[in-house]
């Protein structure tokens, strides 16, 4: 049985590096999920989309900390304070086990943390059960608060 809010949501990853971007794609397409994967490489350009996107479409954000510009802490801050946009779940998935970028990213409303493994399997088994999890397990809004 196909859930259909997979067909209705979008997978946002704010991710500079292309590598990282191919595992997200390559994770996606191994957990069965059909959901649009879109991608911007600073988090300017995550917040920017993200506002394309709403209010219609439920949205999940798979974001690196470390992108140039202005990087994922920074457009976390201005994620969660939009009010627009503030439901939107977001995945910090990041090189940096520093406890200070942890206790940052869960103080300006991450919904989760999870770092990088080194290794590309397990990096990529990590991004497949992520994927997997939010999309077939979770029940997702609309940015404004409209359930699917």
């Amino acid at each position: 049985m196909i859930n259909t809010q997979q067909i209705a949501a979008v997978l946002v990853v704010i991710e500079d590096s292309d590598e990282d971007f191919d595992t997200v794609t390559e994770a996606v397409a191994r957990s069965g999920v059909t959901a649009e994967v879109r991608r911007a490489t600073t988090g300017e350009a995550g917040i920017t989309l993200l506002r394309e996107l709403a209010p219609d479409c439920p949205a999940i954000v798979l974001m690196d900390l470390n992108t140039p510009g202005t990087d994922g802490r920074e457009a976390l801050t201005a994620l969660k304070k939009d009010p627009a946009l503030k439901s939107i779940p977001v995945v910090v998935l990041s090189t940096s086990a520093n406890p200070k970028d942890v206790g940052f990213c869960y103080a300006a409303g991450a919904n989760v943390y999870h770092v990088k493994p080194v290794r590309y399997p397990e990096h990529l088994n990590l991004v497949t059960n992520i994927v997997s999890y939010w999309f077939n397990c979770v029940v997702l809004v609309a940015a404004e608060g409209n359930k699917l």
